[in-house]
């Protein structure tokens, strides 16, 4: 089918307010209206996702459905300025969005709504506001939950990829608009948007416990409020997939879900592989939904999943393998928690409680650093490695070697009676498979900040040497444990570089004979896997690599000052694409980024973040450049958080802003 591409189109909202847009339109759709499916982020639909949106859109409209690309309010050429992310503005321009969509000549009125990450977090939340034009959405790498699930905490702690993140969100807003769309009030227009920056790190941390804030744009607070459908969509290697099941275990409408071995990759070009078609997939999932046209998707199971078989631990991973099983509901009938006992010598026992006793760990606050990025996103050196560096900081428990295979699917659970000798500590769980030669995999893992132990709206202090009974859900994941190996639980008080550690060097006492493992064990293996089709595209855009660019991971550590550094580190393409230019516009960019963190394994003050940044972008008499420097500390009351950044036009600055923020810790 013969597709027209609009690269620049403008979308009114009521306010007056336009917003920049793509669309890629079927030959003959103002003749014969179709349905239309919208993206709607931040991130630049004229040079920012382009590589990423062309074969994505581009396919759908092959397959009779106009594809709009737009970007939100303040970002890319749109009109306006951005505060925050999921705000209720957000939310409300894309109801202008899919109203005016559903109104075009064009359309048949029926529109749904899709994306990945940020794009997978408002298909939801625009779902919950029930347009009625939005007929069906598929949200992949999303959350129901935005403390517990998203990039700024995790089980109560603060996740270190929230400086990260932040530092990217100042490059990606400090974006010119283009000239070539916008014309000559560009660079006015691009000064104030860089006044009108938000520190988004220091806005995110500043709430440190599941509020009003963060409710705001949870859909698990009110399932009811969404009435269409959803295909939902994880991979066992990003760090947004325990959504899944909870959205297909709540949710009251007909949905679906996929949960692949990938990172934050659209599964089409899902890495860890196998890849899959996800483009024909979502194809019969819009069939359905916005054209009436049974194409078989709502008799596939409720939940698709990969089963990863063992594997040796490695920073860089391409292939995953496994095969895929299916759950006809979740809660599967097909699993059911197996209790695994800890025993005081060690023991893991998957047939009988184990003897009781007691253990106490203080792990080196360097901990953690064999556990690879918070976020798989398809970059080298990025996965987990072995475990074993990470172990002789824990107290272990393991199973006798396994007679036969053991397949888990779902949420391991740790039920954990413990004491601490500080008010304030973190325990930190993994689940690892350990192979006959040695070697460790992790396979999940989940931190939990101690004062967050009985939710997360109202943290409470420890008090030291009092019992408490904790439970510790883990991430939810695919995994067969091979005969021949066996299953080791690690059990921590620090998880550095992930988390920030906690203001004490806590000691914890585990009470092994109060204590057990849940693991979810899958009873059928026999079942007929599904079957997905070879991954599947439209045309792609025109993109010339002008450098490869580096992408580098290591650690080292100071045996004097007992320093442990982690090092991170992303020239010319900050997620490994290198300098890249789309023929078609003639737009450059490159994106470099250095993380440094230290820490000494006797201290958590001593714990040092310094994040450095350089964004260029343009063309043949247009460039522009930001740099960015961030540190953080902290002290035992508060964190201490300095930002500098600046732009450039070619090499002359143009604006610049440093920031000193001092942030209260509460229980963290």
């Amino acid at each position: 089918m013969t597709v027209e591409i609009t690269e620049h189109l403008w979308v009114p909202l009521r306010d007056g307010t336009r917003l920049g847009a793509r669309l890629w339109l079927p030959a003959g759709a103002s003749e014969a209206p179709v349905p239309a499916i919208l993206e709607y982020i931040p991130y630049r639909k004229h040079d920012g996702t382009r590589g990423r949106d062309e074969p994505m859109h581009g396919f759908f409209a092959e397959n009779g459905y106009a594809a709009l690309r737009v970007d939100m309010r303040g970002t890319g050429e749109s009109d306006g300025l951005m505060d925050d992310e999921y705000l209720l503005q957000e939310q409300e321009d894309a109801l202008d969005v899919i109203a005016w969509i559903a109104a075009q000549g064009w359309c048949t009125g029926s529109v749904g709504m899709m994306g990945k990450s940020w794009g997978g977090f408002n298909a939801l939340q625009v779902a919950a506001r029930r347009p009625p034009a939005l007929k069906a959405i598929i949200s992949a790498y999303s959350t129901d939950d935005r403390f517990r699930d998203d990039i700024h905490f995790m089980g109560g702690c603060l996740l270190n990829d929230n400086l990260w993140w932040g530092a990217i969100m100042l490059a990606y807003q400090s974006r010119p608009l283009d000239p070539a769309i916008v014309g000559e009030t560009w660079r006015e227009r691009w000064i104030e948007r860089l006044e009108h920056l938000p520190l988004f790190p220091a806005l995110w941390m500043r709430h440190q416990r599941y509020d009003d804030y963060w409710k705001h744009g949870s859909v698990q607070e009110d399932w009811s409020a969404i009435e269409c459908p959803v295909l939902a969509v994880g991979g066992w290697a990003d760090s947004y997939t325990n959504a899944v099941p909870r959205l297909l275990a709540n949710l009251q409408v007909p949905r679906l879900g996929i949960i692949g071995p990938w990172g934050h990759i659209y599964p089409q070009d899902g890495v860890p592989g196998p890849a899959i078609g996800f483009l024909q997939e979502a194809v019969r999932w819009w069939d359905h939904w916005l054209k009436g046209e049974d194409r078989g998707i709502m008799r596939e199971p409720m939940l698709r999943a990969w089963l990863s078989d063992s594997y040796a631990p490695a920073g860089t991973r391409t292939q995953t393998p496994g095969r895929w099983v299916g759950e006809p509901a979740i809660p599967s009938p097909g699993i059911a928690m197996r209790p695994l006992g800890l025993g005081a010598d060690g023991s893991l026992r998957l047939d009988e409680a184990a003897g009781g006793g007691e253990r106490s760990i203080r792990s080196p606050q360097s901990h953690g650093r064999a556990g690879g990025e918070w976020m798989g996103t398809g970059c080298v050196g990025e996965m987990p490695v072995d475990q074993r560096l990470d172990d002789g900081g824990a107290l272990v428990f393991e199973t006798p070697v396994l007679a036969e295979p053991l397949p888990v699917l779902g949420a391991p659970v740790l039920h954990v009676r413990l004491r601490s000798d500080a008010p304030q500590a973190q325990i930190a769980v993994r689940l690892s498979e350990v192979l006959p030669d040695g070697a460790v995999t992790r396979v999940s893992y989940q931190v939990l900040n101690l004062s967050h132990r009985d939710g997360h709206e109202s943290p409470e202090a420890l008090v030291p040497g009092e019992w408490v009974d904790v439970r510790v859900t883990l991430g939810d994941c695919g995994h067969r444990f091979a005969a021949g190996s066996r299953v080791r639980l690690a059990v921590a008080t620090s998880y550095w570089p992930l988390v920030w550690p906690a203001p004490h060097a806590a000691t914890l006492t585990l009470d092994t004979g109060a204590s057990r493992l849940e693991l979810p064990m899958r009873r059928r293996n026999d079942d007929a896997s599904p079957v997905f089709p070879p991954p599947a595209r439209g045309p792609a855009t025109p993109v010339t690599q002008l450098d490869p660019g580096s992408v580098r991971r290591w650690s080292t550590q100071d045996h004097v000052t007992g320093e442990t550094t982690y090092v991170t580190e992303g020239v010319g393409g900050l997620f490994g694409e290198g300098v890249l230019r789309f023929d078609e516009t003639g737009t450059e960019l490159s994106h470099s980024l250095r993380r440094e963190l230290r820490i000494r394994d006797d201290d958590p003050l001593s714990a040092r973040y310094v994040l450095e940044q350089s964004y260029e972008m343009g063309r043949e008499g247009w460039r522009t450049r930001t740099q960015t420097r961030c540190v953080l500390t902290g002290d035992r009351e508060r964190f201490h958080l300095t930002v500098e950044h600046a732009a450039f036009e070619g090499d002359k600055p143009v604006w610049s802003r440093r920031w000193n923020e001092t942030i209260e810790r509460d229980n963290l």
